[in-house]
């Protein structure tokens, strides 16, 4: 675990110095360490000790005496390490890319995104940005997301750094329509679904495998401590494939097939813009379509079927069925409740 910690610190220590012109002191980089990796205490000779490891490594740190003490900083051997050589169209690709990153917008990736952007723009020839320049003003991204989560940095720090080191979090949380309570949780990566982060953590009171991986919505994290208690992470656990089981954010180990039939338009506008890679349609003489997707929860399924109106139908299971009808029944009465 302590050797995984000097990484840590010492990738973290190069990216400070790579973004500093006028050089850092020590204690200044022991302060920026701590704020960035969530860090309870670290002394000033740690520091001293990672910057002699990195120089011994190879890297040019050079130091200066100034009017605030000793600064560190790299020297001109390490200038141009960056640099790339990118096409017009891939730097396009790589700021449409960018735009859709927006809601990590004052969170440590976006200060990554914004450096390496300023990197590419600065290596790049003159002739090959202007062509990027121009052919980027044809293709336009809108409908993205209107928050981000510059609130949550620390707590992101916080918990970035509890998953690389497998630490259990204290958090206290608070769900919609519930007061908040203190919850411990074993973190084992984030996602990104529809604008919003996620924490992908296990319940450590939860004894049942199938139930203990959950998706915590960062929104709700009111606070997050990451504990001198380390957990065991479950070998079997692929992030990918749980989050990948469901239509929507509601992940567990068995889905339900969900049957949905769609009219018409509505199964051409799910053949345009597909749920889930693994839905099903099977088309019907009398023009209908039985739609077979996976879901883990009513409430995954339920905004979808609205939004098609009249040419949705749930099947199947009873459950979302009443799910959907409940909420179809309760707008009803509201809009005949009365009218203005």
């Amino acid at each position: 675990m302590a050797r995984n910690e000097q990484l840590i610190r010492q990738h973290k220590l190069l990216q400070l110095l790579e973004y500093s012109h006028f050089g850092r002191t020590l204690d200044e980089l022991r302060g920026d360490l701590v704020l960035d990796l969530g860090l309870t205490n670290l002394h000033e000779r740690t520091v001293r000790r990672d910057v002699e490891a990195l120089q011994a490594a190879g890297f040019d740190i050079q130091n200066e005496t100034v009017e605030r003490g000793k600064v560190y900083k790299l020297g001109q051997n390490n200038k141009g390490v960056h640099e790339v050589g990118l096409s017009a169209s891939e730097m396009i690709a790589l700021s449409i890319g960018r735009e859709l990153l927006y809601p990590l917008v004052g969170t440590q990736y976006w200060r990554g995104i914004e450096t390496f952007w300023n990197k590419v723009q600065e290596a790049v020839p003159d002739g090959v940005f202007d062509h990027y320049s121009r052919y980027r003003k044809t293709l336009h991204v809108f409908g993205g997301p209107s928050k981000s989560y510059e609130n949550h940095e620390g707590m992101l720090k916080t918990i970035n750094r509890a998953i690389v080191e497998h630490r259990v979090v204290e958090v206290e949380y608070e769900s919609v329509g519930k007061p908040a309570s203190t919850r411990r949780i074993e973190p084992y990566g984030l996602a990104v679904y529809q604008s919003s982060i996620y924490v992908v953590a296990a319940a450590p009171e939860v004894t049942e495998p199938s139930e203990r991986l959950r998706n915590w919505k960062l929104d709700r994290f009111r606070h997050a401590t990451a504990l001198d208690e380390y957990f065991k992470p479950d070998p079997s656990i692929e992030l990918s494939k749980h989050l990948g089981k469901s239509i929507g954010i509601f992940s567990g180990e068995d889905p339900t097939m969900v049957q949905i039939r769609l009219g018409q338009r509505a199964a051409a506008y799910v053949r345009e813009d597909p749920w889930h890679p693994e839905q099903k349609l099977e088309s019907h003489e009398d023009g209908s379509t039985m739609m077979t997707i996976p879901a883990s929860h009513p409430r995954e399924v339920l905004p979808k079927v609205l939004s098609l109106g009249a040419d949705a139908e749930v099947i199947s299971p009873p459950i979302f069925r009443e799910a959907v009808a409940e909420a179809v029944q309760k707008m009803a009465a509201s809009y005949a409740a009365s009218s203005v």
